[in-house]
């Protein structure tokens, strides 16, 4: 991608100038299940897909670092930040509502299109359908229905944690995680995330939503932890992890955790950076190379 600074062009189709860049490309988070009936227990929600091109990490699910993407001189390219699923909220007492998947992350123009796929949503009895809880990294499942967790997607991130246990004395598991299933280190865990050092340092993204009841951290990489009946918490923002899954005692109210935004990272030689971008992205140096971090949707000029 880079050579000693200088600024490096091929042509593309039409005989139009381009030039490679890396990324990262993570959709939001999974929002964890929310309270339900006495003994009845919520999954984490699962991390949003994982996507990078940087040579010294990996995709998510155990897929491989991907190549890079080419841009056209002077093109725009609108970049989406996925945002996170909502937590599922409910009571004891017999009402409730489900979470949401998170929303997928784009990096989109001329000879670009790549999504990574929002984060499953963490079961609950409340959920709308078991397809809901498929996502970049799979939701965990609630134990009244006793089901698996929910599928990640193929070189994004890795499934939800099956429930275990039986009926109501059995308990929800976490999220799937950028590294991992959901409960892989214990049951209930969220899925490990992964770490990513395409800014120039290592920072933990996409983990898995834990579990509840009993409640169970999320997985690294910035889950958030499942609560027994006080709630789950979110997930961090800005990483793509899942929400912490919940459960509720009689006659109590208690909610999930929201599932944490996605991020979108671009690195470039310098000598290819224009300075011509839209929704403050933060814009840093490594070396001969432009780090431009998007938090929040915007787009950039090749």
């Amino acid at each position: 991608m880079t050579s000693f600074g200088y600024q490096v062009l091929g042509f593309g189709a039409g005989g139009l100038a381009t030039y490679e860049v890396d990324f990262l490309c993570v959709a939001g988070g999974g929002g964890g299940g929310g309270g339900s009936p006495a003994q009845t227990y919520s999954g984490g929600g699962g991390a949003g897909g994982y996507r990078t091109s940087y040579s010294t990490d990996s995709s998510g699910g155990g897929g491989s670092t991907e190549s890079d993407i080419e841009l056209v001189v002077g093109a725009t390219y609108t970049i989406t930040v996925g945002g996170g699923g909502a937590a599922g909220t409910g009571t004891g007492g017999g009402s409730g509502t489900g979470s949401a998947a998170g929303q997928d992350s784009v990096i989109s123009g001329s000879g670009v299109s790549l999504t990574s796929v929002g984060g499953g949503m963490g079961e609950s009895y409340w959920s709308a359908g078991d397809e809901a809880i498929n996502g970049g990294s799979g939701g965990g499942a609630e134990n009244f229905r006793q089901g698996s967790g929910g599928q990640g997607t193929a070189n994004q991130g890795y499934d939800g944690g099956a429930a275990y246990g039986t009926g109501p004395s059995g308990y929800s598991n976490g999220g799937g995680g950028a590294g991992e299933v959901g409960g892989t280190d214990s049951r209930g865990e969220g899925g490990d995330g992964l770490t990513s050092t395409i800014t120039g340092s290592g920072v933990g993204l996409a983990g898995g939503g834990g579990g509840s009841s009993p409640a169970q951290p999320g997985g690294t990489g910035g889950g958030g932890n499942g609560g027994s009946t006080s709630g789950g918490t979110a997930g961090d923002a800005n990483t793509g992890s899942g929400g912490g899954g919940t459960g509720a005692g009689p006659g109590q109210n208690s909610t999930g955790g929201a599932g944490g935004s996605g991020v979108v990272i671009i690195r470039m030689p310098t000598a290819n950076y224009t300075s011509q971008t839209t929704g403050s992205p933060q814009v840093t140096t490594s070396g001969t190379d432009t780090i431009i971090k998007f938090t929040g949707s915007g787009s950039l000029t090749g």
